[in-house]
């Protein structure tokens, strides 16, 4: 593959993602270019799972698209213990319908408020779908276990991260630094998965080394 370059449309006008996922990419060795959607059409995200929902938005994208091009499309969500694991699929719109970051992470630290800290476990789960030309489809799952602090930290990551604290971590997801989350996040490993098995297909398979 030398150095060039191979294509993989996201089906997201999530900027903090188009980011986060060209990062993933760099690291994980192959030569992707993550390309954010020019023009995503609305998907009502109304199957109920996180993998009827990338599905649902990954198909809507690669119907604009060349025969040729892969899409990927993600749906996650952080599930907390104490609501039944609510927000869940609802995660982008736990404060309504005109909802934005600030909005639903200000929600969920008031709803959580009274909440023991005992009570407190939450997980970060993150379905990626992957499409290619003839209906070549590949789905990659990662899962972050922790709890929710009582108040946001962190200046770093996007939506729920400042209150999300990993196992085995006394920082949030907002206070890691970039690397340090992507090792562990649900979004990484799944990205991880879905690496491991492009790195084995052409047009993806990097060159034997010589």
């Amino acid at each position: 593959m030398g150095s060039e370059l191979r294509r993989i449309h996201l089906a997201t006008g999530n900027a903090h993602k188009v980011v986060e996922f060209q990062r993933l990419a760099d690291e994980s060795g192959l030569a992707l270019e993550m390309v954010p959607a020019r023009q995503m059409p609305e998907v009502v995200e109304d199957t109920g799972t996180f993998i009827g929902n990338a599905r649902k938005k990954a198909q809507a994208l690669q119907a604009l698209l060349p025969a040729n091009a892969w899409v990927l499309a993600d749906d996650s969500g952080v599930c907390v213990d104490a609501l039944g694991g609510l927000p869940g699929v609802e995660s982008a719109y736990f404060a309504g319908p005109q909802h934005d970051g600030a909005a639903n992470l200000g929600k969920l630290t008031e709803v959580m408020r009274e909440v023991p800290e005992g009570r407190r476990g939450a997980h970060f789960l993150c379905v990626l779908v992957l499409r290619g030309p003839d209906g070549v489809e590949q789905v990659g799952e990662g899962r972050c276990e922790g709890v929710l602090g009582r108040a946001p930290r962190g200046g770093g990551g996007f939506g729920y991260d400042p209150l999300f604290i990993p196992h085995g971590h006394t920082r949030t997801y907002a206070e890691l630094a970039e690397a340090e989350k992507n090792r562990i996040s649900h979004r990484g490993r799944a990205f991880a998965r879905l690496a491991q098995w492009l790195s084995g297909r052409s047009p993806f398979r990097s060159p034997p080394a010589t």
